[in-house]
C-alpha cells in the first residue's frame, strides 16, 4: 500500500501484502468504528461537496488494499482510479470491481502511476503515507494532479515522534505489545522492536521496511500541513488515539493520548498559485 520508485520496495510490499494477505488482521485499526466513521464521514462530505459544485468527482485512491474505502468513495458518487503496488492486491481489486464502470484498477509496480495521468478532483490516501520514504515529494506531486476546487485526504498515519510526549509513545508501544501477544506473535514483535530501539533496520525484512515510518520516527504532520497550504486554501489536521486492540482502542478513545492523525486539504488553488 505504498508508493516508491525502487523495485526493492515493490518486492517487499508484495512479500508483506501478497496473496492471501488479510488487511483487516494486519491493519485492525481501520476496523474500529470510531476511526472508520471519522474517515467515512470525511469521504462522503468532501466527495459530495465536489459533486455539488461540479457535477462529478474523479478520485485517485493510492494504495487501496482490498477496497475497504473504495466502496465508500463509490457510494459517495465518485469515479475512482485505485492504485496498488502489490500484484495480488491489484488482482483482487480488479476482480472485485470487474462489473463497476466507475472503477479503474492500476497495478502500480514502481509507485509512479498515481503521480501520472490526467487531472483529477481529489486524491485519497488511507494508511499510506507512512509507507513512502519521501512522502513530502509524493504528496506534492499528487497535489499537482488535483484540479481547482479539489481536495487531498489522508488518514491513519503516526504522528511525528519528536513532537509526541513520553506518555503517547509509551502507551502506543505498550498497546502494540498487548495486541502482538494476543496474536501469538509476541516474539516477532519483541525482535522487531529491539532492532528499532538499537536504530537498526534490515533492508531485506518486510516488517522493517514496509512499516518505514518507524525507521524515520513517524510522519511530520506539520511539514505536510505547510506543504499543502501552498496549493490549498484550507488545511486541517485531526489527531486521535489509534491502536490495534479493540479493547485498548475503546479505552484509548476516552483516556489515551493522541498517536495518529489525518489531514484534509480543501479548495485546490488555481495552477500556479501558492
Amino acid at each position: 500500500m505504498s508508493t516508491d520508485t525502487t523495485p526493492g520496495m515493490a518486492s517487499l510490499q508484495q512479500a508483506e501484502h501478497g496473496s492471501g494477505h488479510d488487511y483487516a488482521k494486519g491493519s485492525p485499526h481501520l476496523l474500529h468504528h470510531a476511526i472508520r466513521d471519522r474517515i467515512v464521514r470525511r469521504i462522503h462530505g468532501l466527495v459530495g461537496d465536489v459533486i455539488d459544485q461540479q457535477g462529478s468527482c474523479r478520485v485517485v485512491e493510492v494504495g487501496a488494499g482490498h477496497g475497504a474505502f473504495t466502496d465508500h468513495l463509490l457510494a459517495a458518487g465518485a469515479e475512482v482510479e485505485v492504485t496498488e503496488m502489490s500484484a495480488p492486491s491489484a488482482e483482487f481489486l480488479a476482480h472485485r470491481y470487474r462489473h463497476s464502470p466507475r472503477v479503474r484498477v492500476v497495478h502500480d509496480v514502481m509507485g509512479e502511476a498515481a503521480h501520472q495521468g490526467g487531472p483529477v478532483d481529489a486524491v485519497v490516501c488511507i494508511s499510506v503515507l507512512h509507507h513512502i520514504p519521501d512522502y513530502l515529494d509524493s504528496v506534492a506531486r499528487l497535489s499537482g494532479r488535483i484540479t481547482q476546487g479539489g481536495f487531498f485526504l489522508s488518514f491513519q498515519d503516526p504522528l511525528w515522534h519528536p513532537r509526541r510526549s513520553a506518555l503517547s509513545l509509551g502507551a502506543d508501544r505498550a498497546a502494540y505489545f498487548w495486541w502482538r501477544a494476543g496474536q501469538g506473535e509476541l516474539s516477532r514483535g519483541l525482535a522487531t522492536r529491539m532492532r528499532r530501539l538499537r536504530g537498526v533496520h534490515d533492508p531485506s525484512n518486510p516488517a522493517d521496511m514496509v512499516e518505514y515510518h518507524v525507521v524515520r520516527k513517524g510522519v511530520d504532520e506539520e511539514a505536510l500541513r505547510t506543504l499543502l497550504l501552498r496549493s490549498f486554501a484550507s488545511v486541517e489536521t485531526e489527531q486521535y488515539w489509534s491502536t490495534q486492540s479493540p479493547t485498548l482502542q475503546a479505552v484509548g478513545e476516552r483516556y489515551g493520548p493522541r498517536t495518529s492523525f489525518g489531514i484534509v486539504a480543501r479548495d485546490r488553488k488555481p495552477a500556479g498559485d501558492g
